[in-house]
């Protein structure tokens, strides 16, 4: 069951929230990912700081520009009752560092490997 290893403490924007927006959030808050909803909280994109340093390097002003802009749609997910095992292959098939957790197509948490190795080095 994926539930001891879903990490609640993640970044979640709107998709009106500013591309800096994003990049003053993960700065803060020291993280590299943040999930991308509707105001139901359904899912709507995830948002890396290699997404923004992309979108950085085209002319522009990312001071107004939305997240919707720079973020990734096709999100790799997983659901809540997921085992751990089939979340871990994801990562790895996909060579992605995070994934969104969903119940009913709402984000409830990141499970990433950070928090995989974390999980096993507390036991």
């Amino acid at each position: 069951m994926l539930s001891n290893f879903i990490n609640h403490d993640f970044i979640k924007l709107l998709l009106t929230d500013t591309v800096k927006f994003a990049l003053e959030q993960m700065q803060k808050r020291k993280k590299s990912v943040a999930v991308v909803v509707d105001e139901n909280d359904f899912l709507k994109g995830i948002i890396v700081k290699v997404d923004i340093y992309r979108f950085l390097s085209q002319p522009g002003h990312f001071e107004t520009y939305p997240v919707e802009l720079a973020m990734t749609k096709a999100v790799i997910t997983a659901d809540k009752n997921d085992d751990i095992k089939d979340v871990a292959k994801l990562l790895r098939e996909h060579d992605i560092s995070a994934v969104p957790v969903l119940d009913n197509g709402k984000v409830v948490g990141l499970v990433g490997l950070e928090d995989i190795v974390d999980y096993f080095i507390k036991m």
